[in-house]
């Protein structure tokens, strides 16, 4: 697990989660200052021991500590205080457990909540941790394309465009773009999930799906084609659908995953449905990694009033995708 931003939430749920152990069912370690934890498994009054681990001896310590594999600099964060300076550990956090996926010495990556902002400010060039852990995975011999999805016992969707401006994201809407993110998306789907062929319900991008031109024409010209490129490669695929329309209960019986055109049109129903139990998964990689379906929640850092179930969820799952 990666330590997140350190002023967030991420360091308070990895205790909590450790505490609620025995529900989640696999061993974890976390890749953090293990007095930046300390201190606040202290404040926070959690009975948490923290022992200094390597990777190939956490599962041994898990049961009774939790196992900390430590940054190579001192944290000393104050929670709810974001600072530019402490952008180097964040990262470090996530490189190092990338390194231990490609490894074998990680079944798998489960990241806590990052604040690309601060992050931004120090000169991180990447959109976000999809993009990022692409380009490590590719910076280590592979050439992955990273798909977002997110999954819940409720509903999966999976975005086309994904962290930029909602003004850009029809510029940025291709046709080979949808074609690629379901290729990358079947294959997961079937090698980790174990749906062997999964239906997927494509949206439209405007109002009505376009209503046949009426209020938009990327239906016409991008997304029917790609569908249409998609079924004649045995893709089991529907749509576009109207985005107002294919997320209510009898609708989602019909697919395994939505494809969504940009960011919020799959994540606002996914977390009006499942806000505690979604988890970000990122398709194409050659590793395993999830994440808890929120973000760094700075208002109530430190307070002790973090809802671990969220990363709970993501542990669960990247144990199962893991054993797949």
């Amino acid at each position: 697990m990666t330590m997140g931003d350190p002023a967030g939430i991420g360091p308070e749920l990895a205790l909590k989660a450790w505490l609620r152990r025995d529900e989640i069912g696999s061993a974890f370690f976390v890749v953090a200052d293990r007095r930046l934890l300390g201190r606040l498994a202290r404040r926070l009054g959690l009975d948490v021991p923290i022992i200094a681990a390597e990777p190939a001896g956490a599962s041994e310590i898990f049961q009774y500590a939790l196992p900390v594999v430590p940054l190579s600099q001192d944290v000393d964060a104050e929670p709810g205080e974001p600072q530019v300076k402490f952008a180097a550990a964040t990262i470090e956090s996530i490189e190092r457990a990338v390194g231990y996926a490609r490894s074998g010495q990680a079944s798998a990556i489960v990241t806590n909540p990052i604040a690309k902002h601060v992050l931004y400010q120090a000169g991180f060039a990447y959109p976000g941790h999809t993009e990022f852990l692409g380009e490590l995975a590719r910076s280590s011999g592979q050439a992955p394309r990273p798909v977002m999805m997110l999954w819940s016992p409720e509903l999966c969707v999976i975005p086309v465009t994904v962290h930029i401006p909602l003004a850009e994201a029809p510029r940025a809407l291709t046709r080979q773009a949808i074609v690629e993110t379901a290729r990358v998306a079947a294959r997961d789907l079937a090698e980790r999930f174990k749906i062997e062929r999964p239906r997927f319900a494509v949206a439209g991008l405007n109002p009505h799906a376009g209503e046949g031109g009426a209020i938009g024409r990327e239906e016409i010209e991008i997304i029917s084609p790609a569908i249409a490129q998609l079924r004649a490669e045995g893709f089991n695929v529907v749509g576009p659908m109207p985005g107002d329309t294919m997320f209510h209960a009898a609708a989602r019986k019909t697919y395994d995953a939505a494809i969504v055109m940009y960011h919020d049109q799959g994540l606002i129903p996914l977390k009006t449905l499942a806000f505690d139990e979604g988890v970000n998964v990122t398709l194409g990689l050659p590793f395993v990694r999830t994440s808890p379906d929120h973000g760094v929640a700075f208002d109530i850092a430190g307070k002790g009033r973090a809802n671990p179930s969220s990363l709970m969820a993501a542990l669960r799952l990247a144990a199962r995708l893991a054993a797949a």
